[in-house]
């Protein structure tokens, strides 16, 4: 008989998108919800089960609380950041469900298994590696003792590690997680500030070839080998999502970098093509992640295809810092795809990470002129976070940059500059951030094109309205903090 089995991403701060899909849990500088997609996976695959996305709904522990009641297993996402407080979501579970079977999964419960089960007698295991088919055999009444993948409490109180569990090979025997969305997710709910408004987000493939020393889930769950379902299967999907959730107007694959091969990719918005994305009058859109370097041809064939957004980490304008985090990229071949995207209509949301080995005020000084010269659409700038299970984490504690701490946001969920250098201390880094923010946005192109873009589209003057009280709020948050 198969456990009533219970997911869930747990209440926690105000805003907070610590979502499975999100890579790095935070306050964002807009309202931001990414699907918790490595909870649904699994969600998918047991029969009977429910998923609580509780951040993106607004819920706290008193609005869930009842949720709790008669479940044999309880799955909880955690992180470095929520992790504290995910303890405590486990521990209320426990007094109020004392016979439920309590386990957390994600990338600090991976690299960190036994101290994560030291934290708190609430929690019965935790679960390494890719976990779908290890909650698929708890779920389905398998000892512990005898599951793969999970390092867990043993009856005398000691902690027992059992042996890896093997990478999925072939991703299409994971099912569609769309259908959870739809029954258990309001995707109303799950906002991204350079998507579409409602977007619904899944993985075609896991893993990244790509070696970039702080890329938190590569190095810690998903590895560097590249593993995709067959393009059949996505287009399975995504027919479903259009279909079932017909008020979707943008489709994200969250791939870690769906662009690295490039024939799949073109033959994936051929695809989409043919179900009528690029069309005059096609109502939905997609976007994914892409590394600055695809060749102009094969933007081609996705701009023609419906593709109207990429999501790309440039992280840094100056050449030495990609080097340091071993980014695999020319500032000069990521200026000309960014040309090539603006000559073809791509929107680029683009990222930047300020901190990273290396930095300095000049070079944060070229990564800010960089930017602005390049000129994506909208941007979002990050501190380098030293999160456990990184090579950027074994490499600042190594040189003493942070105490390795695991306090990576305030009380208040807003990101902390954790790193810090003997010419660059962490203080100056943290207010680089807002000072990158204002020089790329308050320029008069930029503030033209927005405008521009408002009075174009009503709903679009709505939201930006909107994203820029959240904006000045951000800034707001950030002084406090400091």
């Amino acid at each position: 008989m198969t456990l009533r089995t219970l997911f869930m991403q747990a209440p926690s701060f105000d805003g907070y998108d610590g979502g499975a899909g999100a890579r790095y849990q935070m306050k964002r500088e807009v309202r931001s919800f990414w699907y918790p997609t490595w909870l649904a996976q699994p969600a998918a695959m047991i029969e009977g089960s429910r998923l609580i996305d509780a951040p993106a709904h607004d819920q706290g522990w008193d609005d869930i609380a009842h949720e709790v009641d008669g479940k044999d297993l309880i799955v909880l996402h955690t992180s470095t950041p929520s992790f504290n407080q995910d303890v405590r979501t486990a521990e209320l579970i426990r007094a109020r469900n004392p016979k439920a079977l309590i386990g957390l999964v994600g990338a600090k419960v991976a690299v960190e298994p036994d101290k994560s089960l030291a934290a708190s007698a609430a929690i019965d295991f935790v679960a390494r590696e890719e976990y779908d088919f290890t909650l698929v055999e708890i779920a389905g009444g398998r000892p512990l003792a005898e599951v793969d993948g999970i390092t867990w409490r043993a009856p005398g109180g000691e902690f027992i590690r059992n042996r890896d569990r093997a990478m999925i090979e072939d991703m299409d025997v994971l099912p569609m997680v769309s259908p959870v969305y739809k029954r258990d997710l309001t995707i109303e709910k799950y906002f991204g500030g350079y998507l579409r408004h409602p977007y619904v987000s899944f993985y075609t493939g896991r893993g990244c070839k790509s070696r970039c020393t702080f890329c938190l889930w590569p190095q810690t769950i998903s590895g560097h080998r590249y593993r995709f379902r067959s393009i059949p299967k996505v287009i399975e999907e995504v027919q479903y999502i259009l279909k079932e959730l017909p008020q979707t107007k943008e489709i994200f694959f969250d791939d870690d970098t769906l662009t690295d091969n490039h024939d799949r990719v073109e033959e994936l918005a051929k695809a989409l093509g043919e179900l009528g994305f690029g069309k005059p009058g096609f109502p939905v859109s997609w976007s994914c992640n892409a590394k600055a370097n695809v060749p102009r041809k094969t933007l081609e064939v996705l701009k023609a295809n419906g593709l109207r957004l990429l999501l790309v980490g440039y992280e840094s304008g100056n050449q030495q810092i990609l080097h340091n985090i071993k980014k695999g990229l020319r500032v000069d071949v990521a200026r000309q795809f960014t040309k090539d995207c603006h000559e073809l209509g791509i929107v680029i949301h683009g990222t930047f990470i300020l901190g990273l080995p290396g930095e300095t005020l000049e070079t944060i000084e070229e990564t800010i002129e960089y930017a602005k010269e390049i000129n994506p659409h909208t941007i979002q700038v990050s501190l380098a976070a030293p999160y456990p299970g990184t090579f950027l984490y074994k490499q600042a504690t190594e040189n003493g940059w942070f105490d390795g701490s695991d306090h990576l946001l305030t009380d208040g969920g807003n990101q902390i500059a954790q790193l810090s250098y003997p010419h660059l201390p962490a203080s100056v880094i943290f207010d680089k951030v807002e000072e990158f923010y204002k020089r790329f946005y308050f320029r008069p192109r930029k503030i033209g094109s927005i405008v521009g873009e408002m009075l174009r589209d009503f709903d679009m003057m709505k939201r930006r309205l909107r994203e820029g009280v959240e904006f000045f709020d951000f800034l707001r948050r950030r002084k406090e903090a400091a």
